[in-house]
Formats: C-alpha cells, sequence, structure tokens
C-alpha cells in the first residue's frame, strides 16, 4: 500500500483520536483527521506544532517517519520505529553477521544501479554521457576503482548545464538547498522501510561514519538518489534559482515518495520500489537471495 506524505508548515494542534491523526490549524481554526495507518511520513516544519505525546507513540506503532525541521525549514531530525518486524532478532543478527564479500557484493550492485541511473539522467542531453554507461558496466566488487566518485565528478559536472557552474555542496548556491531536502525526504523514506523489513539502519554496508545513525540508509538511497536529481532538475530555472525553498517547492519535493519506476518490469511508485529494495536486502543478508532490487527509470523518462 502507498503510504501518504503530510508536511505541516504552519502552527497547529496534532493529537489523536480513534486511531486517527487530529489536525487542528492554529490560524483558521480548521479541523482536519487523517488515518494514522495511512501514512508514511510526518514532516514538522514550524516552531508552534503542538503534538500529544500519544500522536508519537501511534505514529511510531505504524512505522511513520517522524521528520522534524530546524530554523532555516531544512530537515534535522528523524524518528522512526524500534520494532518493525517479527523477525526483527533473527535479521539484525543475519545483518551483523555478513560477511566482507557478501558486503563488497552489494556495494558493487549498487554503485552499478546508481551510476547506470545517473546516465540516464543525462542521456539525450549530454554527447558524453555514454561515458557513465561504461562507468556503470566497469564496477567490481567493493568498487575498489572508486567508479561512484569518478562518476560524480563528470555527473555533477553536466547535469545542469556545463556553463552553470554548479558544484554540489551541501552549503552551495542553488539548486543545493532543492537536492539537500530531497534528499533527507528519501532518506527517512529508505530507513523507514529497512525498519519495517527488520534491517538496522546504522550498520551500513560501505557507509561507516562512526557519528552516523543512519549508514545503512545512506547506502541503499544511493541508486535512488538520481530520480531526485531529475525532479530538481525540472524544478530548478538556470535563469531564476531559487535561494529560498517557498512552500510550492517543498510540495513538488513531498511527491518523490509517487515517482514512477521501472522494476522487475514494471512500473511502480518509488516508495513501493524503496519497500522492495529493502526487503531484498534483507533476503540477501540470510541467503535466500544474491542480488539487490534497484530501480531503473520508465522507458523514455530520461530521454
Amino acid at each position: 500500500m502507498l503510504k501518504r506524505t503530510l508536511y505541516f508548515g504552519n502552527p497547529a494542534y496534532l493529537k489523536t483520536k480513534d486511531n486517527q491523526l487530529v489536525i487542528e490549524l492554529v490560524a483558521s481554526g480548521d479541523r482536519h483527521t487523517a488515518v494514522i495507518e495511512d501514512l508514511g511520513i510526518v514532516i514538522l516544519d514550524h516552531p508552534q506544532i503542538t503534538i500529544t505525546q500519544a500522536v508519537i507513540e501511534k505514529l511510531l506503532h505504524h512505522n511513520v517517519a517522524l521528520i522534524t525541521c530546524n530554523h532555516t525549514h531544512h530537515p534535522s531530525g528523524l524518528l522512526l520505529n524500534l520494532e518493525g518486524h517479527t523477525l526483527q532478532s533473527q535479521r539484525f543478527r543475519y545483518q551483523v553477521e555478513a560477511t566482507q564479500p557478501l558486503k563488497k557484493q552489494l556495494w558493487q550492485q549498487t554503485v552499478t544501479a546508481k551510476v547506470f541511473n545517473q546516465y540516464c539522467v543525462l542521456a539525450g542531453n549530454v554527447e558524453e554521457s555514454r561515458i557513465l554507461l561504461e562507468y556503470s558496466k566497469s564496477v567490481r566488487s567493493g568498487d575498489p576503482d572508486n567508479i561512484e566518485a569518478k562518476a560524480a565528478v563528470f555527473y555533477w559536472k553536466y547535469i545542469f548545464g556545463l556553463k552553470s557552474g554548479f558544484y554540489r555542496d551541501r552549503f552551495g548556491p542553488p539548486p543545493n538547498s532543492l537536492l539537500n531536502y530531497g534528499y533527507a525526504v528519501l532518506r527517512a523514506l529508505v530507513a523507514r522501510c529497512l525498519v519495517g523489513s527488520g534491517l538496522l539502519p546504522t550498520l551500513g554496508i560501505f557507509h561507516r561514519n562512526q557519528y552516523n545513525a543512519y549508514c545503512l540508509a545512506d547506502d541503499i538511497m544511493e541508486p535512488y538518489r538520481p530520480f531526485v536529481d531529475q525532479l530538481v532538475l525540472r524544478l530548478h530555472d538556470i535563469n531564476n534559482p531559487a535561494h529560498v525553498l517557498t512552500t510550492e517547492l517543498k510540495r513538488s519535493l513531498l511527491e518523490i515518495p509517487v515517482l514512477d519506476v521501472m522494476l522487475e518490469g514494471g512500473k511502480s511508485p518509488l516508495a513501493i520500489a524503496v519497500q522492495k529494495t529493502t526487503a531484498s536486502l534483507a533476503k540477501c543478508f540470510d541467503g535466500s537471495m544474491r542480488k539487490i532490487l534497484y530501480p531503473t527509470f520508465p522507458d523514455g523518462n530520461f530521454k
């Protein structure tokens, strides 16, 4: 089932009644409700939002990712359920005991999928884009040749136009803020699905930063980043770049979970694809599968 994403950018009171989220808007006094089990992500982006403990408890019980934003309106916190699967302890054990060769193979698959999707974003617009296709075919186990980084240098040089002078930096000029916000939404979605598949988002297959609580989410979201990039590419106006994330831009970025992707020969919303990806990863850890299921762009979507 495709879950809903709710964004709150104005003062509001959030409480619960009969397994529904009750929303009271301060400015207008309007009252709305939403079925909690239908939610996937809830974003709180205003300092005058009041939320009850009962709401938090029910959101986590239904494995809803709860995101809080800072004073710059960028996501700064993520709250997830600690008990997302009935076989969680068993799956934790498989994940912890995963061998180094297995992790290297999984990272090879991840980088290959990411670079191929980067190629799809540029294909048809950048004549030299075939170099990314060749890169995607040359990734070895563990990516010892650092193909991911080489592809990234080429990709970011061309994605917004060779003459744009764009460089990818979290605190850089537009459209970096759009990318940051989109990646934060994607990261929360991936982390939520990892928990739902009984996996520990902290324990990565490649990322190992001791200060990062979502190393595995950062690993698995890599092949999905180009879908965010393509959306940002459509939203970004080179002649009038957005220095402020408007409500309209945020609303567009919240459509990330429903973007069309191709997986297993069929078109699917991105959120459903992430669920299948994390489920396949759990099976790779327990030995019942050998390949992670990653999506590609729908035919013609990148031409």
